[in-house]
Parts: structure tokens; C-alpha cells; sequence
């Protein structure tokens, strides 16, 4: 890839990135879900965690923080790449020179832009809302690394279900087992309160090491007692992390050239025949 896609493929991203601040269906999107987490968070203040004093609402706060990496990283980039199939949108970016490049840039910079806004709108009010919380300079190293990896991790993954489908309503096939994912990764209760099948299952994917992540930048040392084996387990968050990083940085390239192969104009233009005739007349 040249330096010329890149910077053109950054420069896009940024401006994708500014136009859904300014469109009211993208606020939409930032806002209704973070305002639903939080009224969620806050009505579980109430409630301890068992055999601690700490709030369900304090822990809940990171556990989030770290599945919307990977619930963002994963839906956005699967949904941007369907639907810019369909629209034709991919297929200019392949005529282009260094065009395929370029637009995988940008979808980069757009997703986890979209990803870190998501992430500062549950921070910015839950520092406030919520107590037992701590808040270091290791926090935010913490912060930044399990970010980094996990968008290294789950962007791939995104980009090969993406590939995978050619009608955007069909990408509602992996929300399913991706939000089951979500309420058996110890995000909304101790994993350690579900069966052991569930919790070795949940260990496999990256949405249980995303939370864990960012549970041990926010929580107090004495929370890791209610972790797996008693313990945050660093090492092995940046193991199965880095493990999935490398599984889709090597097969998301191979399947997103597969699907550019396949692209042409009468590719889109059946899409899009098949589009209108699901709209009612």
C-alpha cells in the first residue's frame, strides 16, 4: 500500500468520521444507546456484587467500556462493508488506483472513531455517576492498550462477516450469537456465576477479554477476587487478544480480495434490482 492511499485513506476516514457528528440519524446512534446503558447502570447501583460491598453499577461501567470495543469494531465495520457493496460504493473504490486500500483506511479510522467516541460518551458522566471507581495514570495506559488490541482484534472479524454477505438485512444472522456473546462474557454479573461450559466458551472470544481488560483499569485490585482464578490475568488478555489479531490480520485480507475480485457493475446492479424489488410498490 502506498503512502498516498494511506493519507488518502485517512483523509477520507476523518471526513466520514466528522459527517456522522453532524447527522442526526449517527447522533442518534452515539447517544440513545449511552443513555440507555446509563439509566441501566444507575437503577443497579442499588445492588452489591456477591460476597463484595461494590456496586453491580460500578462494575457494569467498565465491563461495557470494553464489549463496545468489540461489539462497535465488529457491527460497524460488518454493516459499512454490506451496505457500501450494495450502493456501488466499493466498486468506485476499486476502479481507483490503490483504491481498495485507500477505503479500508478510511473504514479503519471511521470505525474506531466511532468506537472511542461511544467509549468517552460512558466514561465522560460515569466517572460521576458512579463510585468505587479508580482513576490513575496506569488507568489510562490500561485504557489504551486493551483499545488498541481490541480494535486490532475485532476490526478483522467485522471485515470478514462483511465480506461474507451481500445483503445488509442479512447481517442480523451474526447479531444474535454476537449479543448472546455479550450476556455470557461476565459484561452485566461475574462470570464466575455462570456454568463452567459457559464460562470456557466465553474465554474463546474477545469480548470477555475486553471486559476483563477494562475492568482492571477502573476496578480497585481487591474486584480481581471475583475474577476467573482470583486474578485480572494480564498476560493472558494480551495472549487471546493478540492471538485473534493474528487470525484476522491474516485471513480478512484474503477474503476482502476475494470479495473485490467478485465486484462489478452487473454485481451491483443485480443487488440493487433485488433491493427495489423488497421495496413495497
Amino acid at each position: 500500500m502506498t503512502t498516498t492511499a494511506l493519507r488518502t485513506g485517512f483523509q477520507r476516514g476523518l471526513i466520514e468520521l466528522r459527517h456522522s457528528f453532524s447527522t442526526v440519524q449517527d447522533l442518534w446512534g452515539y447517544f440513545f444507546p449511552t443513555v440507555v446503558f446509563l439509566v441501566v447502570m444507575t437503577l443497579m447501583k442499588g445492588s452489591v456484587i456477591p460476597g463484595t460491598t461494590f456496586s453491580r453499577g460500578s462494575m457494569t461501567l467498565p465491563s461495557l467500556i470494553g464489549a463496545s470495543i468489540g461489539f462497535n469494531a465488529m457491527v460497524n465495520t460488518m454493516q459499512q462493508l454490506t451496505l457500501e457493496r450494495e450502493d456501488g460504493t466499493l466498486l468506485r473504490a476499486k476502479a481507483l488506483p490503490h483504491g481498495m486500500g485507500g477505503y479500508l483506511v478510511g473504514k479503519i479510522v471511521l470505525i474506531s472513531g466511532m468506537t472511542i467516541a461511544g467509549i468517552v460518551l460512558l466514561i465522560a458522566p460515569g466517572l460521576f455517576l458512579f463510585d468505587g471507581l479508580q482513576v490513575s495514570a496506569m488507568t489510562w495506559v490500561t485504557l489504551v492498550w486493551v483499545l488498541v488490541l481490541g480494535l486490532v482484534a475485532t476490526l478483522p472479524i467485522g471485515a470478514v462477516f462483511g465480506s461474507l454477505f451481500e445483503n445488509p438485512r442479512t447481517t442480523g444472522v451474526v447479531m444474535l450469537p454476537v449479543m448472546a456473546l455479550v450476556g455470557t462474557s461476565g459484561i452485566f454479573y461475574p462470570i464466575n456465576a455462570l456454568p463452567e461450559w459457559v464460562r470456557g466458551l466465553a474465554q474463546v472470544f474477545p469480548l470477555y477479554w475486553l471486559g476483563l481488560g477494562m475492568r482492571s483499569a477502573f476496578l480497585p485490585d481487591a474486584m480481581a477476587a471475583v475474577e476467573i482464578d482470583g486474578s485480572w490475568r494480564t498476560w493472558e488478555t494480551v495472549g487471546v487478544l493478540g492471538a485473534w489479531a493474528v487470525a484476522g490480520l491474516v485471513l480478512a485480507p484474503v477474503v476482502l480480495r476475494r470479495m473485490a475480485r467478485r465486484e462489478s457493475g452487473s454485481s451491483v446492479a443485480a443487488r440493487r434490482e433485488k433491493a427495489l424489488q423488497r421495496v413495497p410498490g
